[in-house]
């Protein structure tokens, strides 16, 4: 068993592809339903901050669709466990919240920043951890290629 097998099944990539999915339809149906001109203060400092927002919201998720992707490409043999971990394929970094801002959104806008935050963190720490065993498992294949070589 790889590594990529032993930390990255194809029923965990599809749960949280299924969850980035979900969250970006409804960020998007919030943003759009104008729910947060609605239901907050008519300040114009907030209106500016929450449209940045939906924009670091929509990224986010963006990012980590396109890393869940490459992901099922692999695990469908369309792409190398190599060739996902090229830098264009990376998930990449969050744009960061001003949380002073967001904490003053309505309740439905706070968390959808938050569950995109949550889930774009939880995506992070698998391909960091990822990205380390496959670094420990190329190091041992390379100890064992210098052995081999000296025999």
């Amino acid at each position: 068993m790889d590594v990529r097998e032993s930390l990255l099944t194809m029923k965990l990539i599809d749960a949280l592809y299924t969850e980035a999915m979900l969250l970006a339809d409804e960020a998007r149906s919030y943003f759009e339903s104008g729910r947060f001109h609605e239901e907050s203060d008519p300040d114009h400092q907030l209106a500016v901050s929450f449209s940045c927002e939906s924009l670091k919201v929509t990224t986010r998720l963006m990012h980590c669709i396109a890393w869940l992707l490459n992901q099922k490409a692999v695990n469908s043999g369309e792409l190398s466990a190599g060739e996902t971990w090229n830098h264009d394929r990376a998930l990449g970094s969050s744009p960061v919240t001003d949380h002073s801002m967001s904490d003053r959104f309505p309740e439905e806008a706070r968390q959808i920043v938050l569950a995109s935050e949550e889930l774009f963190q939880r995506l992070q720490r698998l391909s960091m951890n990822m990205e380390r065993e496959m670094e420990a498992e190329s190091a041992v294949q390379d100890m064992f290629r210098r052995l081999k070589s000296s025999f």
